[in-house]
């Protein structure tokens, strides 16, 4: 099997497995309020990664944590996780889904904006088509406009954030110790919501405490299956996968939680995908970048 095929295929795993962590995340909100949820998914994430640290004999924290890059990523991933969160429990699995395939284009542009990346006209039109998209899901307009879709866009800011911190982070980094950050984010990203929407008077039902125990086991296969992805392969090959994900999401969006995304809701997806996949195919797969930083 050629380097490219194992790459492709462990992308296609990791955004089938981040699917399937967003459906049991968002079955487990029905059930128990959403900062709890997000608690303990980042209790159970950070406990797995903790371990796989320890098994492989280095330190849970690289030294790096607390340098400028790793302290930017967190605060991103912070944000992201947080709104991602909020989409999940309040904004339907479909539009959530297909406004966070827009973060490439938010990656190029913030390249172009802070670290001195130079865009084509081609480009610029490109990702202009898919903020298009992203506005044909948001829906804008007195009459149609959801406030809770924000959510989902300002996640896909974060996670924007993030990607491009993580651009000019240390390399030395493994995943189990980026995986143990980010999962602590996700403790206090919990953290911040639980004063706005409570706790449970009593312990949350079995199925709700289930739910989220499965999205966090699934959510480090699909963190590890994603480093493996990047590192394996030619990233220009491998990196159009994570569209994937998207079609996983509304498999589960329709067969499980009964959505029917609309005409605009499909049509939106469709420019975000392209244009993102055009985007890629004209930067080589990779983050643009100017000098370095």
């Amino acid at each position: 099997m050629s380097e490219n095929l194992r790459g492709s295929l462990a992308m296609v795993l990791a955004m089938a497995a981040f699917a399937v962590e967003d459906a049991f995340f968002k079955f487990a909100t029905a059930g128990m309020p959403v900062g709890v949820a997000l608690v303990m998914f980042g209790l159970i994430g950070l406990v797995i990664f903790v371990g796989l640290s320890l098994r492989a004999g280095e330190a849970v924290f690289h030294p790096a944590v607390l340098s400028k890059a790793m302290i930017l990523r967190s605060v991103f991933e912070l944000g992201g996780r947080l709104f991602f969160a909020l989409a999940l429990a309040f904004t339907p699995l479909s539009s959530t889904s297909a406004i966070l395939q827009s973060a490439p284009l938010v990656v190029t542009l913030g390249a172009v904006l802070f670290l001195g990346a130079k865009v084509g006209p081609r480009r610029w039109i490109a990702m202009l088509v898919g903020f298009v998209g992203v506005l044909l899901i948001l829906r804008p307009t007195p009459e149609s406009f959801e406030a809770t879709s924000i959510f989902a866009l300002l996640a896909t800011l974060g996670f924007a954030g993030r990607d491009l911190a993580t651009s000019v982070s240390p390399k030395t980094m493994s995943g189990r110790q980026l995986g143990t950050l980010g999962f602590m984010v996700l403790v206090v990203a919990g953290l911040v919501l639980v004063p706005f929407y409570g706790v449970p008077a009593e312990m949350p039902a079995l199925p709700a405490f289930g739910a989220v125990a499965i999205a966090a086991v699934v959510g480090v296969v699909a963190y590890n299956a994603l480093t493996v992805a990047m590192r394996t392969g030619d990233i220009a090959v491998v990196t159009p996968f994570r569209y994937s994900r998207l079609l996983f999401a509304l498999g589960f969006a329709v067969l499980w939680f009964g959505e029917r995304p609309d005409l605009m809701t499909l049509v939106g997806a469709v420019l975000i995908v392209g244009s993102g996949l055009y985007t890629l195919m004209r930067s080589g797969g990779k983050i643009p970048s100017g000098s370095k930083p």
